[in-house]
């Protein structure tokens, strides 16, 4: 779990807000439970290594406001639309006994023990996050999918994945597939046997020679054509 250090902020207008981003913060709020929402800032930095973490938006993190510590997850970041840079974060307490609705990422292992994938197939990943209803106590990291074992054809659905106790998805009713291990879908053409190439060599290298020898004979067919009239006129202007 990610420990970062914030301080209480006492910000009441626009112009406050902005010179504390130019010193480096960044603003933001923590809400949720039945505590008060808290205005808080944190270093430009520490907010960009939260964001740089996999995951960051289902990592449950411990603040440290004033020697407290609260554990909370990120629920929004906004960025300024020029430079890209952070400028405002949005922090939910964790309340025990409470449930929360999160995306949750899907990770794929054992890629290299798949029967189909070894022959050629292809995992086809329908849904990279899943949407889970989640105990604030047992939030999930990672959704894992051991392919060890699975041959072209197999459908992994939600049931394949072992969830934490109390996680539930938010679509019900039905086993959604999450990927699939799917045939190839380009085919190789096999190779040709070295006496057809060859014969395909040949056969090329005489047609380029046949297509020379007949624009040369072309060309002294013209050439001649050329000196024949050359010499009828000539004839022709010696008798006159």
């Amino acid at each position: 779990m990610s420990l970062i250090q914030a301080t209480i902020r006492n910000t009441e207008t626009k112009g406050q807000v902005n010179i504390l981003r130019k010193k480096g913060e960044v603003p933001g709020i923590i809400y949720g439970g039945e505590n008060a929402n808290q205005k808080i800032s944190l270093t430009k930095k520490e907010v960009k290594s939260l964001i740089d973490k996999e995951n960051f938006l289902s990592n449950v993190i411990s603040i440290n406001l004033d020697g407290k510590e609260q554990q909370v997850l990120i629920r929004d970041i906004a960025f300024d639309t020029v430079s890209d840079e952070p400028v405002h974060i949005d922090f939910l307490r964790i309340v025990k006994g409470s449930k929360i609705i999160l995306e949750i990422s899907v990770k794929f292992i054992n890629h290299d023990l798949s029967p189909g994938l070894k022959r050629g197939g292809v995992l086809n990943i329908v849904r990279r996050k899943v949407e889970l209803k989640c105990p604030t106590e047992n939030i999930p990291k990672e959704l894992i999918v051991d392919l060890n074992g699975l041959d072209i054809g197999s459908s992994i659905k939600i049931s394949f994945i072992r969830l934490p106790e109390n996680v539930t998805p938010t679509i019900r009713g039905r086993d959604f597939v999450i990927a699939t291990v799917a045939a190839p879908t380009i085919v190789k053409e096999p190779e040709k046997p070295a006496e057809a190439e060859d014969e395909t060599a040949e056969g090329e290298e005489a047609a380029v020679a046949e297509s020379v020898e007949k624009q040369a004979e072309g060309a002294a067919e013209k050439t001649e054509g050329s000196d024949k009239t050359k010499e009828e006129d000539k004839s022709t202007a010696e008798k006159k």
